[in-house]
């Protein structure tokens, strides 16, 4: 490797490692806003769509977008998969916790892994059904659910599992329907996602719950600006300039730092039996992960190839959330 692209990797390394502190930070924002997971979502999708439409604005993107009618389509439809993910687990940190949620949440590649072999065939080998085993073991561990829970008192905790699980699922569908998205940004893909989830959440939006709601504004603004348009940029810059392999480990820097901030902020924190499912999901996620795509495959460089990196959301999943 020269020292140029050494020094460009490295670059790529401090941007997604930043992208993926600030989305493990992300749960504190939500539950600080103090207002309810639709409204959450609502205006993290309203301040987003300025943050990311300013930014695509400034660079010039729109002029050139490459949207055809079918990949507008499915960049829509991923929209509305992901905008759903988002409320679903921000109803599971209210129902578990963000430490127990976000680890449940990180089951997603197994989830695009076998939507894969469902809808398109996709080639679903014995390792990757083995480690997707080792990983639901891990799950079951990490959940710390008892047989209690399930007939009697811990109801709300295990809907709150059950609402991780769907978000997981939905962020897979949301992969599944963005990869087929080709020769477009995936910053234009990402904006329209969130613009979608406007018009998508307003009737679920309780506008005269928010009033009086003060510096709790600040929490939302944050969710648009700092957790959609800016760790959405500093995600594209890094995959232009990383390995495959690299953005699947750094990938679990963000529940590493949810959990701190969930036991730092809140005092929550999981059991020693729930640790030991950690690094099964984390192990297997890796192995799934590497298996789909070679890790000696570099991460998409072109707006052609930017479907890849859009699959990364938030995602954000994600995988951020």
């Amino acid at each position: 490797m020269t020292s140029q692209n050494k020094g460009t990797e490295n670059k790529g390394t401090a941007q997604l490692t930043a992208a993926m502190v600030l989305s493990g930070t992300l749960g504190v924002f939500v539950v600080e806003s103090g207002a309810s997971p639709f409204n959450v979502v609502f205006f993290r999708v309203l301040f987003g769509a300025l943050a990311l439409g300013g930014y695509v604005l400034a660079r010039g993107w729109l002029r050139d977008h490459g949207f055809t009618p079918r990949t507008l389509s499915l960049a829509v439809l991923g929209g509305v998969f992901i905008v759903f993910n988002w409320v679903l687990l921000f109803q599971s940190y209210e129902n578990t916790s963000i430490s127990v949620a976000t680890v449940v949440y990180h089951t997603q590649p197994f989830y695009v892994v076998l939507l894969g072999a469902l809808l398109f065939r996709e080639r679903l080998t014995a390792a990757k059904v083995g480690w997707i085993a080792v990983a639901f073991a891990g799950l079951i561990l990490v959940s710390g659910v008892t047989p209690g829970d399930l007939t009697g008192g811990g109801g709300s905790y295990v809907i709150g599992l059950g609402q991780a699980l769907l978000a997981a699922l939905l962020y897979g569908l949301s992969t599944v329907v963005t990869k087929r998205v080709t020769g477009v940004r995936p910053h234009l893909v990402a904006l329209v996602q969130v613009v979608v989830g406007i018009p998508l959440l307003l009737p679920f939006a309780d506008f005269a719950a928010m009033s009086g709601t003060g510096a709790d504004w600040g929490w939302l603004v944050g969710l648009g600006v700092i957790h959609t348009g800016l760790m959405y940029v500093l995600m594209y810059a890094a995959y232009a300039k990383l390995p495959t392999a690299k953005i699947a480990v750094l990938a679990f820097a963000y529940p590493a730092v949810a959990m701190v901030m969930d036991w730092a902020v809140y005092g929550h924190h999981i059991g020693l039996v729930q640790a030991l499912g950690v690094p099964l999901i984390v192990m297997a996620s890796l192995k799934v992960t590497l298996a789909r795509t070679p890790a000696s495959a570099p991460a998409p460089r072109t707006a052609g190839r930017g479907r890849e990196a859009a699959s990364r959301t938030a995602t954000p999943a994600a995988s951020e959330a």
